[in-house]
């Protein structure tokens, strides 16, 4: 399902916009930074959707562009039979932030989706952008070519938030194989949040607000949805769930709002509670993302604040761009990942069973999994959230503090780095300074988790129930 929230430069302390959110996926999770790429004329990329799928489709082969943009991403290994790798976005070096969200379709578009569906999917649509958009609109027009060109695999109707420093665009795809999307820009003024992604009224024809194709509006009086008598026409009601904003959608941009009513206005740290409260947070979050969307004064210092899974339980961590790699600890390991319980790492049935080996490097799957270790706190924390989860969250808020105090020193090391043409060394400081946030955030979490099980196993606080417990969500 997923979650995004937009916050526009006009609300916040620092004069900042910020896209923050989660993913929605019950599988393995792993942070990847990808460097910028060429490819040869005429290369071409798989994408799409296999019999296998919750909508089943086909894979098919588009082309692909001549260069990819470096970019920081999570990937994961599950979601509704869709090919793996998936990722939700991340941010690239040109400034552009992406949120993959889900965003249902009328059951009637879902029910004409064609069987032999080809296309880009959701995770394919949020992969491109992510290599390909120079700015948020870019992103915008990059999906609608994409679907004209291609056409577009769903899963039951899909929205990304897509964002640079100056503005963000909500773009939704829906199903039922008529190539139907609309996007809504969002501004310095903005608070938005998508779960599911949502468009309200648009004008009856494409401004500077509002995109859509020319049959956007025409396909709906065709099916009989719509009358242009009967006003404006509201995207959500024609082709969407009808629900307008969810409960927790309503509940965090009010909260939102109200915190930018205050002379001190959305803070850093309010962002980050906007990703981790409980309310809205837990086990099914399989990470936390919050982007800062500023233009450096060099693509290296481009960075996002990101947790291993969701950020109830677990700090958000500055990770940049002009970093060379992550800590093998975070990046993919077998913990949750699909199709991995059927292999080994041992090749000796290869022959006959291609597939009986492992994919992930026998020398990360010596490394402990930060994934893994997050979950076992997170679990933890939730069979006694009282006093457990306030315990925990006070610690990773404060670790979170204290990263954000030491970022401006290391920033400003940076700049005076490549200004003086000191790219490598640029390089080895920001993989330093980030490697070492990372695992000092992964060893503290291994202590954490440790002290947690003694103090429940003295008073019998191991749930073995099949009834997981955990606080209450909104969603």
């Amino acid at each position: 399902m997923s979650y995004g929230i937009y916050i526009g430069r006009n609300h916040t302390a620092d004069g900042i916009a910020y896209l923050a959110g989660y993913g929605d996926e019950p599988s393995a999770h792993w942070l990847e930074l990808v460097p910028r790429q060429s490819y040869a004329p005429g290369s071409t990329i798989t994408v799409g959707v296999t019999s296998h799928a919750g909508l089943p489709g086909r894979r098919s082969q588009i082309p692909q562009a001549d260069q990819t943009a470096r970019h920081l991403r999570v990937s994961y290994s599950h979601y509704l039979g869709v090919p793996a790798p998936l990722t939700n976005g991340g941010l690239n070096e040109h400034g552009v932030a992406v949120r993959d969200i889900w965003s249902p379709s009328r059951p009637e578009l879902i029910a004409m989706t064609p069987a032999d569906q080809t296309g880009p999917n959701y995770s394919d649509l949020a992969r491109i952008v992510t290599e390909r958009a120079t700015t948020a609109r870019h992103g915008v027009e990059i999906i609608a070519d994409l679907i004209a060109r291609h056409g577009y695999a769903c899963y039951g109707g899909n929205s990304h938030m897509i964002a640079d420093p100056d503005e963000a665009w909500v773009v939704i795809q829906f199903s039922g194989g008529r190539g139907l999307w609309v996007a809504e820009r969002l501004g310095p003024d903005s608070i938005r949040a998508s779960r599911p992604g949502y468009i309200g009224a648009i004008p009856a024809e494409p401004d500077a607000d509002h995109l859509f194709p020319p049959h956007f509006i025409d396909t709906a009086v065709e099916l009989g949805w719509y009358d242009r008598g009967e006003g404006a026409f509201d995207v959500n009601r024609v082709y969407g769930d009808g629900l307008g904003r969810w409960a927790g959608v309503a509940w965090i941009e009010d909260a939102m709002t109200a915190l930018a009513a205050r002379p001190e206005k959305v803070t850093l740290a309010d962002v980050f509670w906007a990703n981790s409260t409980e309310r809205l947070t837990g086990d099914t979050a399989g990470y936390g993302q919050v982007v800062p969307l500023t233009h450096p004064r060099h693509a290296e210092l481009r960075m996002m604040w990101h947790a291993p899974v969701g950020p109830v339980t677990a700090p958000l961590v500055p990770v940049f761009l002009g970093q060379t790699q992550v800590p093998l600890e975070f990046g993919a390991h077998r913990y949750l990942a699909s199709g991995e319980s059927a292999r080994f790492l041992d090749e000796r049935h290869v022959d006959k069973q291609p597939d009986s080996v492992s994919h992930i490097p026998q020398g990360a799957e010596s490394t402990v999994s930060a994934f893994y270790v997050f979950k076992r706190l997170m679990h933890l924390v939730f069979q006694r959230p009282d006093p457990f989860l306030a315990e925990i969250s006070s610690h990773w808020r404060c670790v979170e503090s204290q990263f954000a105090g030491e970022l401006p020193d290391i920033q400003r090391s940076a700049i005076l780095l490549l200004d003086a043409g000191e790219a490598d060394l640029c390089a080895r400081l920001l993989t330093s300074h980030a490697s070492t946030w990372l695992l000092k955030a992964l060893a503290e979490a291994q202590i954490l988790a440790s002290a947690l099980e003694v103090r429940l196993r003295a008073v019998g606080g191991l749930n073995m129930s099949v009834s997981p417990r955990r606080p209450e969500q909104i969603w």
